[in-house]
């Protein structure tokens, strides 16, 4: 059936009983009750049973969900007399409490959702049968779904899924940012937490110790992750389009050697790197001192701290992209470039107008993750660094800590779980943000049918 006649066959007939009203009417009443009325009676009573399973779930959990979500908890736990003893009597958790209640918000906003839909096929059939046609019984209706739905029903798991583990999550950590959840004074189950509203963005933002420390970090951030991002795609690139220059013997080999930083696990080069700019012991410094040049500050100067994080990512970084680009090189057209010389055009040339273009149509939404990722890229900071060297103008961060390490040490270092979720607040607005507005600029997405 097409859109026109699926249009047509959900307008109401003029003439006869108003099937679709009633059915739907009897629906908003109770779940399964219009599908009975229009004699669908296994799927009615499967509804029916749907709706009394919630109503005995939410009878016992809503009130109480909600209640939680609202005011976190009303009783401290404490040491209270009970009868002639005195004995420790355990009060609200707060955070357990806003768990509860968020579980319990998004299961009835899921209920309601299928309550509408139940009460619109009520309607669709009730008018598909004042217009003469007769409804489906259960066999037909699984038959339709398997025909004409089929996945959207697999799609619904993952749904699901999706919304208790991706979304619920995310409104966690944004609900926590408008409480005091912090130590020493809000941590349960001893203290309960509050809700503080716009207060902890305010510190964050208007206190000069805590604004000076977010400015400095996300300027930081920034520039790392753009300058991370860059050298390791045009270090990627370089070397690909070296690998590919028929010169050059032995490719094989050649790659072989640089995935190899690639296949050795992170935490072991990062924390072989760590020994290798060392100051003191350092073997770098040591062939520095060998050559009669000075030692330099590898990891204890903020400026030389930040050089070594770049240089040791490129090292880490640039062999993804050359496979990634190797890949890509591989699709480009021969023909192209043989059009091109038989024109006289020069190899950078050839380069500008035919390699650097494709290779950045096929790569520019990967780019933009690898900008994303760049980021929150936790391990290369705090496996080489730790965030350091010590910045005394900080709050609780070093020269060379991203959003991501100060967010780690609030959180795990300080238990200020409050302004970590602000920051982590912050980091989700500014990596969705760009991605989305790069993204959609990007000709990768705008002529998505140019390369098929």
């Amino acid at each position: 059936m097409n859109t026109k006649q699926q249009e047509t066959a959900l307008q109401p007939s003029s003439a006869g009983p108003a099937h679709g009203k009633t059915a739907a009417v009897l629906s908003v009443l109770g779940m399964g009750l219009g599908q009975i009325y229009n004699r669908q009676y296994t799927k009615g009573l499967i509804l029916l049973l749907l709706e009394a399973s919630a109503l005995f779930y939410f009878v016992r959990n809503l009130g109480h969900g909600l209640w939680g979500l609202i005011t976190l908890g009303e009783k401290e736990q404490g040491m209270q007399k009970v009868g002639k003893l005195t004995q420790l009597v355990p009060g609200d958790h707060s955070i357990f409490l806003l768990i509860e209640g968020l579980i319990v918000l998004l299961a009835f906003i899921v209920f309601l959702a299928v309550y509408i839909l139940n009460v619109k096929d009520a309607y669709r059939v009730g008018v598909a049968r004042e217009n003469g046609r007769k409804p489906n019984n259960i066999a037909q209706t699984i038959e339709n779904i398997k025909e004409t739905k089929f996945a959207q029903a697999l799609l619904t798991l993952p749904l699901l899924g999706v919304l208790f583990l991706t979304v619920m999550p995310i409104l966690f950590m944004i609900l926590l940012a408008f409480t005091n959840y912090s130590f020493p004074d809000h941590v349960p189950p001893a203290k309960l937490v509050d809700w503080v509203g716009f207060g902890t963005f305010k510190d964050l933002l208007l206190l000069k110790s805590w604004s000076k420390t977010l400015l400095g970090v996300l300027g930081w951030t920034i520039v790392w992750a753009v300058v991370a991002t860059v050298t390791t795609y045009f270090g990627g690139l370089l070397v690909a389009l070296l690998l590919q220059q028929p010169f050059v013997r032995l490719k094989g080999l050649w790659r072989t050697i640089f995935i190899l930083p690639y296949a050795i696990p992170q935490i072991v080069s990062l924390l072989v790197m760590r020994n290798m700019f060392n100051g003191e012991f350092g073997p770098i410094n040591q062939y520095l001192a060998y050559f009669g040049l000075e030692k330099l500050p590898w990891l204890s100067d903020p400026f030389w701290a930040k050089v070594t994080l770049i240089i040791v990512n490129m090292w880490i970084g640039i062999p993804v992209s050359m496979l990634l680009i190797l890949g890509v090189l591989t699709t480009i057209n021969k023909d192209l470039y043989e059009a091109a010389e038989m024109d006289g055009a020069s190899p950078f040339a050839k380069f500008k107008a035919i390699t650097l273009p494709m290779v950045l149509f096929s790569t520019a939404p990967i780019l933009i993750t690898q900008f994303a990722g760049n980021i929150n890229n936790f391990n290369v900071i705090f496996l080489l660094t730790g965030g350091g060297p010590i910045n005394e103008n900080y709050q609780y961060a070093g020269s060379t800590d991203l959003l991501v390490t100060w967010l780690y040490k609030l959180t795990l270092d300080r238990s200020l779980f409050n302004m970590a979720s602000a920051v982590g607040i912050i980091i989700f607005i500014i990596i969705a943000s760009f991605s989305i507005y790069n993204y959609r600029r990007s000709r990768s997405y705008r002529e998505e049918d140019m390369i098929q």
